[in-house]
């Protein structure tokens, strides 16, 4: 990923897809240097202290504040990507900056950007496949189920806000796929466990991703070759604290 060099790009689409979710097309010529694989990696967008995009009132030295999202959808040709926003994560109906900015987006606005960078691949060799997300990491699911094998069995666990979230998801034909409004973990706990090597890809928020990390790694004693578990944020706590305390996570658990 390239940290420390930032560059604009424009939106040119701006869509909701569901009631919880709003749909992006950022275009720059940046984009064009972006690897064909680069689906389902990662962007950050800057922003000011004030989570505004102005980034002339950042003191030089300083780094900007910045906010991690996938890219669902690379279109090399016309130098865009898409990405997903969720517009209300938490309980009382409250928004982060990103999401604000994204919900009020226009045609034309534009955005500074660092990126991409690579997540850690689903391993393929394996009898089944259990994957589960929430809505912020749905856009990063959607793109590791297009890439499962056409004969792939097992299931897709989805927590959504409301039934209205669900949309369209394009997986083979052996794999299920559940939209639930309950508690992630407890969603997973609640199918059956298949037979044979099973291959997990886990992306929610910090409490659930500890649930499924105890279920799969613990429970059910899945060997870290075949298991991706990763918190996109924490319930009430902003982006650079959730990055603290995953780290901390880490280092008491690897």
């Amino acid at each position: 990923m390239q940290a420390n060099i930032s560059h604009l790009v424009r939106v040119t689409s701006t869509q909701t897809i569901t009631p919880n979710m709003q749909r992006l097309v950022l275009q720059g010529d940046i984009l064009s240097t972006f690897p064909a694989d680069c689906e389902g990696g990662y962007i950050k967008l800057l922003f000011n202290e004030l989570g505004e995009t102005d980034l002339s009132s950042v003191p030089e030295g300083q780094r900007p504040t910045m906010r991690t999202y996938t890219i669902r959808h690379f279109m090399a040709e016309e130098k865009a990507i898409e990405v997903d926003f969720v517009r209300h994560i938490t309980e009382d109906n409250q928004c982060g900056f990103a999401s604000r900015w994204a919900m009020n987006a226009h045609i034309g606005d534009t955005i500074e950007i660092r990126g991409p960078g690579s997540i850690s691949n689903l391993n393929h060799n394996a009898d089944w496949f259990a994957l589960a997300a929430d809505m912020t990491a749905l856009p990063a699911l959607s793109v590791k189920v297009k890439q499962l094998p056409a004969d792939a069995k097992g299931y897709v666990v989805i927590q959504v806000v409301s039934e209205e979230d669900i949309q369209p998801l394009d997986v083979p034909a052996g794999i299920e796929v559940h939209w639930v409004t309950e508690e992630l973990s407890q969603a997973v706990r609640a199918l059956p466990w298949l037979d044979g090597q099973a291959s997990a890809w886990v992306a929610c928020e910090f409490d659930s991703m500890r649930g499924l990390r105890q279920y799969l790694r613990n429970e059910k004693n899945i060997d870290r070759d075949y298991i991706y578990i990763s918190s996109y944020w924490k319930q009430g706590v902003a982006e650079d604290g959730h990055k603290v305390i995953k780290q901390q996570d880490a280092q008491e658990n690897d």
